[in-house]
């Protein structure tokens, strides 16, 4: 496995400006600023608390902030909501699997592909007719490694670790600039996991991914860079190995158990 290097001249596609979030006397977020780059995979971490939730809902739209700004390339998306934001190329995944449950693997992609075309939904029974739909729907699927023989599946019965890849797959249908993963390994185990990461390792360089993440062992294979967050303000940002070592860091994490759940 190969970490990609990105050059400090590669545009910068995504960008929190001082943010600023309260609940009352809970000081969420204190002045957050991160930047994601073209092509890159950054990690965010911090302990329980840290606010990382409170974060990610900001990013995507879903919370207003009371201070600061985000642009997405060069356009201010600030008062923007969040099926705003989708359309201007900023795509979410959830820590709970949101897909149509109902519905087999094909018939959720090939709806998400009708969204992002803006493809009419009018003649509901034949859009499998629509043949370029349907073979940008299989080749998402095949992208995100989502066997053929579960295509014809209701999503409600794929395990969960495939029921994540149609998910991202999902997200991917639109084209995003840029991917916001909210924790995509929650509820997998290891084997699951293992297969997301490698998923995720090789979509590297086709959009720009913000991927908050608990389980340590991925962040650290896939990111470009880490930033992390402890009590609502970013403390590091780096390479892994500069995080790997950063003393700050390792100290946030002491104590991790009396803080509660971002």
């Amino acid at each position: 496995m190969t970490q990609s290097t990105l050059s400090t001249s590669t545009p910068v596609v995504f960008q929190a400006q001082n943010l600023h979030k309260r609940f009352g006397a809970l000081h969420a977020t204190n002045g957050v600023s991160i930047e994601l780059h073209k092509g890159e995979i950054h990690g965010l971490i911090g302990p329980n608390g840290a606010g990382k939730s409170t974060l990610i809902h900001l990013l995507a739209g879903t919370l207003r902030p009371d201070q600061g700004q985000l642009f997405l390339a060069t356009e201010n998306i600030t008062g923007l909501r969040a099926h705003q934001r989708v359309a201007q190329g900023l795509a979410r995944s959830f820590q709970v699997t949101n897909v149509f449950n109902e519905y087999t693997v094909l018939e959720n992609l090939l709806l998400a592909v009708q969204a992002a075309t803006d493809s009419s939904f009018k003649f509901w029974k034949s859009r499998d007719s629509e043949t370029q739909l349907l073979e940008q729907a299989q080749r998402l699927a095949q992208d995100c490694a989502i066997d053929a023989s579960l295509w014809q599946s209701q999503a409600k019965h794929l395990p969960h670790g495939e029921q994540r890849k149609l998910e991202f797959a999902l997200s991917l249908a639109a084209d995003p600039v840029v991917m916001l993963l909210d924790e995509p390994m929650a509820g997998m185990g290891p084997d699951e996991s293992l297969r997301l990461t490698e998923l995720i390792e090789s979509m590297r360089g086709k959009t720009s991914m913000l991927l908050v993440e608990h389980d340590m062992q991925a962040v650290f294979r896939l990111a470009d860079r880490i930033s992390v967050l402890v009590a609502g303000q970013i403390i590091a940002s780096g390479t892994p190995d500069e995080i790997r070592h950063d003393e700050s860091v390792k100290n946030a994490y002491l104590g991790d158990e009396s803080t509660e759940a971002a």
